[in-house]
């Protein structure tokens, strides 16, 4: 809508409403032409009928406005022509990337920042490289048995079962022959073996970061299967686990379902000298709770606290390494090992985890098979070292 009010000084302003200079401008024109005209033809009549001569320089006026303002709209435009204007949402926007959280309050309530699928997301969510994993545990016996390497599929070691058979005997009495026993120890190499198949879409897009993963993965699921069965390995396809072999002593504990002080004592004391100086208890963490808790008849606890950072617990003053693979305190339950690991169990590694990747078997399919094969065998050597505790009484 076009309006028009006459200012102080005779002329005509016009102001639109929703409409640009330009578009008002124009408006204004028709607008004056007409009235020109229809001055004109009002000056034309009044001179034929000898009127006043005023309305001839009224008409004078108005000609020479409506030239000032055809020369107006001749000049070049000073500014553009607003098309696309800011709603205020964008403009709010705008604000909130300039200031952050000083945006006014008004102008903040406008942007949704919770919906999604509205598109009230500031900024996208970044996808980190690290990624979220599983604690995965293993048996620290490998930390304390002894290793050794070999390319053979298995390994004899011989063994001395016994000594000979000196006598005392008199000045003249005749000395008697004897043998010491002799036999060997074998230890199998088993294996252990998997393959993965994954999407080579999936290998090209994580730029070899997939692949890694799963090498991580593999190499985790390994080494826990492994730990598990240097103790509790059936000694078929798996290594022999020190648990399951007979050959061990045990001691009881005196107790139905529980650990008591005077069983760890009897437990240690079981084995030579030589071998409890060296000795370490194994047991896992259930137990090691339970134990911290025991104290000796003068009301000492068994459980004595590391004497440096970075040392080892102690019970009954010999270290104590935490194993999760080892079963919980119960009745008829082994839940703890004492002894010297490195004199008593041997593990053989003979091919460490090796990773073949083959692009080819199911390539028609878009997959890439990962085998991973990992050889290694273990038994107890020295059953003399080492000794168990038996819930019982």
């Amino acid at each position: 809508m076009l309006n028009h009010t006459a200012a102080p000084d005779g002329a005509i302003e016009y102001k639109g409403e929703g409409d640009d200079p330009v578009t008002v401008v124009t408006a204004a024109l028709d607008d004056f032409k007409g009235e020109v005209i229809g001055r004109l033809e009002k000056v034309e009549a009044a001179q034929a009928g000898a009127k006043p001569e005023p309305e001839t320089k009224g008409a004078d006026k108005l000609v020479e406005r409506l030239d000032k303002i055809e020369a107006k709209l001749n000049r070049p435009a000073t500014s553009e022509k607003k098309v696309d204007e800011l709603s205020l949402e964008r403009k709010a926007f705008g604000t909130y990337l300039r200031h952050g959280d000083r945006t006014p309050a008004d102008e903040l309530k406008t942007l949704t920042v919770s919906s999604d699928p509205q598109g009230g997301y500031l900024a996208p969510a970044e996808m980190s490289t690290e990624f979220i994993r599983n604690l995965v545990e293993f048996s620290p016996i490998r930390t304390v048995a002894s290793i050794r390497t070999t390319g053979a599929p298995s390994v004899m070691y011989p063994a001395r079962t016994g000594v000979t058979n000196a006598k005392w005997k008199g000045e003249t009495q005749t000395s008697e022959a004897s043998e010491p026993g002799f036999g060997q120890v074998e230890i199998p190499v088993r294996e252990i073996n998997t393959f993965v198949p994954i999407s080579n879409q999936l290998l090209a897009d994580s730029g070899g970061g997939a692949e890694a993963e799963m090498r991580l993965a593999l190499a985790e699921d390994f080494g826990k299967k492994e730990g598990a069965a240097f103790l509790t390995g059936d000694g078929v396809l798996q290594p022999a686990g020190l648990l399951r072999d007979t050959r061990i002593g045990s001691v009881a504990t005196g107790h139905a379902v529980a650990i008591t002080p005077d069983g760890l004592i009897d437990l240690m004391y079981s084995l030579p000298a030589a071998y409890r100086m060296r000795g370490t208890w194994m047991m896992n963490g259930k137990s090691l709770a339970s134990i911290r808790r025991l104290k000796d008849a003068q009301g000492q606890f068994l459980w004595q606290q590391p004497l440096a950072a970075g040392q080892p617990e102690s019970i009954l003053g010999r270290p104590v390494l935490e194993a999760v693979d080892m079963p919980d305190i119960g009745a008829g339950a082994i839940p703890i090992v004492f002894g010297d690991f490195n004199s008593g169990y041997r593990i053989i590694d003979r091919v460490d985890m090796t990773i073949l990747v083959n692009p080819y078997s199911r390539a028609t399919d878009g997959i890439t098979l990962i085998h991973a094969t990992r050889r290694v065998g273990g038994a107890v050597i020295q059953p003399q070292a080492l000794a168990k505790q038996l819930v019982g009484t």
